[in-house]
């Protein structure tokens, strides 16, 4: 009997357990309560169409529209599971529909031309179309028009809200994906950038907030709207630049420390900053490109039509990096396009003229004693050997380099050759850039000090011997390329499409809007 009353109690206490257990568990399984889409929808249109929808019912509706659409949406994951963890609920519109917050959504897409970007690209006209009838009681006149067109209008302008302020904080296109010759650490927006459209209790100021505030950007906002043009130029050029170098200016790739070095490609001009001023400008030459007669277009397209960005092998790339040491009295080492291309050429025709240059000729990695005994008319002259110019006045890198990180051993640094600085178009380079102030530019790198009285004393020695120099701290330096902007009188300075970037860009700047 005691036994029977003990196992009784066990049990008992088991199921009182399970029982708490249940009781514990229970409320955090119990489903969301959704809004009561009803009550919004017809307190500000007082349409009776809105007066008994039931939330349930649209969720369902809603759900399948996604999936129907999932291949036309810009980025369908995130869209999907934002509107599954939120049980579908139509959140923009319930959001912005009082007080006539949604008009604001369609007159801001409707304006993205001020930006240079075509309002197809978001739907603007549709999403405005969309809006109007929702504030007009006549238009929707069934609950089942409103289920339908309440999910439509939600997920057309979700997905244009994200790719809108994608566009405007980040660049609609990504760089990277367009030019072959780029190395610029450039941001692209992530699943948090995305969803701040959701997040907005005020979509007019949330829609202010992302208009991008650079001095240079509002001002070709200005100029593209305004439509002043540039001299000797027509409209439509004028307004392809404008737009291209908007898109650029939209990047995430600018500076954002105090002091750094950046070099424009396309204006042939070196600016060191500080604090947002230039404290030293100099002429620089770049790496000769492509489009050297300045065409209107590039003659090779891809399967899709696109301008096919197929840099000039000497063009200078775009990059950033950080000035880390310099070499003064340098010794070049020739690189082997330019030893089987030149080198080799010029030393078969000339016996003497690796002697005249101060240039070493190499075997396996041992100096060649008697370089005249070689055959350089031979076809594989320029990849067997290698060749080192002796640092001198002759040096092709004059008597400072200035190094730092990146793939394709590009650097800046002086030149004996002073008297390219005085072309107008200075793309003359095998890629590197030559500076025209180097001793300048080391002063302002490295101040007044023991290093810079080395690097002056260095680079006037009779005897020149190569010595490397470390900079501390490291000074970043940016490899640009910009065709139109604002000077410090607020001027527009435009400069030739050298490279031909902008026609690659326009070219995926106009494939956005083609079928919309």
């Amino acid at each position: 009997m005691i036994k029977q009353t003990l196992a009784n109690r066990k049990t008992i206490f088991l199921f009182l357990l399970v029982l708490t257990a249940f009781v514990v568990i229970l409320p955090s399984c119990k489903k969301k309560v959704r809004s009561d889409i009803s009550k919004v929808l017809f307190a500000e249109t007082k349409n009776k169409a809105f007066k008994n929808l039931n939330a349930d019912t649209f969720a369902l509706i809603f759900q399948k529209l996604i999936a129907a659409k999932k291949t036309s949406l810009t980025n369908p994951k995130l869209i999907s599971s934002y509107y599954e963890r939120n049980d579908y609920e139509p959140t923009l519109v319930l959001q912005h529909l009082p007080k006539g917050q949604l008009k604001a959504v369609s007159d801001y897409l409707g304006r993205s031309g001020e930006h240079g970007l075509d309002p197809k690209i978001f739907n603007a006209e549709a999403i405005k179309q969309m809006v109007n009838e929702f504030y007009d009681k006549r238009e929707i006149k069934s609950p089942e028009q409103a289920y339908s067109e309440l999910a439509k209008l939600e997920l057309t302008m979700a997905n244009a809200l994200i790719n809108y302020n994608n566009a405007l904080q980040y660049g609609i296109l990504s760089p990277r994906k367009i030019y072959a010759n780029y190395y610029t650490e450039t941001k692209r927006p992530d699943s948090t950038t995305m969803l701040q459209v959701f997040a907005a209790k005020n979509i007019k100021s949330f829609l202010d907030s992302i208009q991008p505030k650079d001095p240079q950007y509002t001002a070709l906002q200005t100029a593209l709207h305004t439509g002043t043009t540039g001299t000797g130029m027509n409209e439509i050029d004028f307004n392809r630049i404008l737009k291209a170098n908007l898109e650029r200016l939209r990047w995430k790739n600018k500076p954002t420390q105090n002091k750094y070095v950046q070099v424009n490609i396309a204006d042939f001009n070196l600016d060191v900053m500080e604090n947002g001023k230039s404290i030293l400008n100099m002429k620089v030459c770049v790496g000769e490109g492509r489009n050297k007669d300045f065409t209107a277009e590039l003659k090779e397209y891809d399967e899709t039509g696109l301008s096919k960005d197929r840099p000039f092998s000497r063009e200078t790339p775009q990059l950033n990096s950080m000035i880390h040491s310099v070499q003064v009295n340098p010794v070049w080492n020739i690189p082997e396009s330019i030893a089987t291309n030149e080198i080799s050429k010029y030393a078969a025709k000339d016996r003497f003229y690796l002697s005249n240059k101060n240039i070493d000729v190499y075997e396996n990695g041992k100096i060649v004693e008697d370089p005249e005994t070689i055959d350089f008319s031979a076809a594989d002259a320029g990849s067997k050997y290698t060749f080192k110019q002796r640092p001198g006045d002759d040096n092709s890198l004059g008597k400072i380099k200035f190094l730092f990180k990146n793939d394709e051993a590009v650097y800046l640094h002086d030149t004996p050759a002073k008297s390219a600085f005085n072309l107008s178009v200075r793309a003359v380079s095998h890629g590197c850039v030559r500076v025209e102030k180097p001793l300048e530019l080391a002063r302002v790198l490295f101040g007044e000090g023991e290093k810079f009285t080395t690097i002056d004393k260095q680079m006037q020695s009779e005897k020149p011997e190569a010595k490397d120099i470390v900079l501390k701290p490291q000074v970043p330096v940016y490899l640009t390329y910009f065709t139109v902007w604002a000077d410090t009188a607020g001027k527009l300075q435009f400069r030739k499409d050298v490279y031909g970037l902008d026609i690659v860009l326009d070219s995926y700047l106009q494939r956005l809007t083609a079928g919309k």
